[in-house]
């Protein structure tokens, strides 16, 4: 074969092989994920990469996954969810009960699968068994917890009576934080003073008004501690100022903070990857019941107990299920 007559065959089948590349990639279902956090903290989605992959669910070769940030700025996410909405995706995955928000008032169509603190208490849905209209996920139960946050600290702080709560403006769970909180101290003699903050570049000159205002510890809303970043930037900051900090994910213990209570992080964005599936199997998110967690990780950061002269007592350690030295 001469070599102009190969490069023509050559060319030839690229030309008519393209056609059917494109097809393929058009007839791809398209998933489109609006995370809370920014860039920095996308390490958090493996789980949901992960959940995908065990679904069969695999990118660019049967799905078509794109990821939005909103950093945080409840503005840029109703931007974000608006230019999903244009994508016309098949399915939208939101974390974070802000980011879950702004999914909801773009689209009442598309389907939302949501990760979100409270989402019965904040309106995204009316019933946990059976939420309609098109929305479902996973809750994880987070301001139910504040009464138990507040018995850890206590039992690492004896005679503890004031207690601050960093709480966020543009969070409608936070709501439901403070008054569990507020609630949960009233009944055990304390005082709350709560903070409330837009964004985690706030969280040192609350902590200053905190320590000002006589807080002998601290309670931070989880949208603070979020990702590895944001949850190891709080803890330095709670360090500084001194103040004995419990946060709700192990990644905050982890990085620094004092204590954490609350759901395994990867619970919510594994679940998020199996209501995808189903929803593209061809279920309506309105029946599909929202989930919640059932285990909780205690974790305690004894250096940190050292380094604010607090001794964790020998049954508190005995119930962590992670101690770090």
């Amino acid at each position: 074969m001469r070599r102009r007559e190969f490069i023509s065959l050559i060319g030839g089948s690229a030309i008519a092989l393209w056609p059917t590349q494109v097809s393929a990639q058009q007839n791809l279902r398209r998933v489109a994920v609006l995370d809370w956090v920014s860039e920095a903290g996308a390490a958090r989605l493996e789980p949901f990469k992960k959940g995908l992959r065990d679904e069969g669910l695999i990118d660019g070769l049967n799905i078509a996954v794109t990821y939005h940030f909103a950093r945080g700025n409840a503005k840029r996410a109703d931007a974000l969810a608006a230019e999903i909405v244009r994508e016309n995706v098949d399915v939208i995955v939101a974390f974070a009960t802000p980011a879950a928000h702004a999914a909801k008032r773009a689209t009442e169509s598309i389907p939302i699968v949501f990760g979100a603190a409270d989402p019965l208490g904040t309106g995204l849905v009316s019933n946990l068994a059976r939420p309609g209209g098109n929305l479902t996920g996973t809750s994880a139960m987070l301001p139910d917890l504040e009464a138990k946050r507040l018995e850890l600290l206590g039992q690492l702080i004896p005679g503890l009576k004031r207690v601050a709560y960093i709480a966020s403006t543009v969070d409608p769970a936070a709501v439901g934080f403070v008054r569990q909180a507020e609630e949960a101290a009233a009944r055990a003699g304390i005082g709350v003073a709560t903070f409330r903050i837009a964004g985690a570049d706030q969280v040192d000159g609350a902590l200053a008004d905190a320590v000002r205002g006589g807080a002998q510890a601290v309670i931070i809303q989880t949208l603070f501690t979020l990702d590895t970043k944001t949850a190891k930037q709080t803890a330095l900051l709670t360090a500084r100022h001194r103040l004995p900090a419990i946060g709700t994910f192990a990644t905050f213990a982890q990085a620094g903070g004092l204590i954490s209570f609350g759901p395994p992080p990867e619970f919510v964005r594994q679940r998020a990857a199996q209501f995808v599936a189903r929803i593209l199997a061809g279920t309506p998110p309105g029946e599909l019941a929202v989930e919640q967690p059932t285990a909780f990780r205690l974790v305690l950061n004894q250096k940190t107990a050292r380094e604010l002269g607090i001794n964790i007592p020998v049954l508190t350690l005995a119930r962590a299920d992670e101690v770090i030295e």
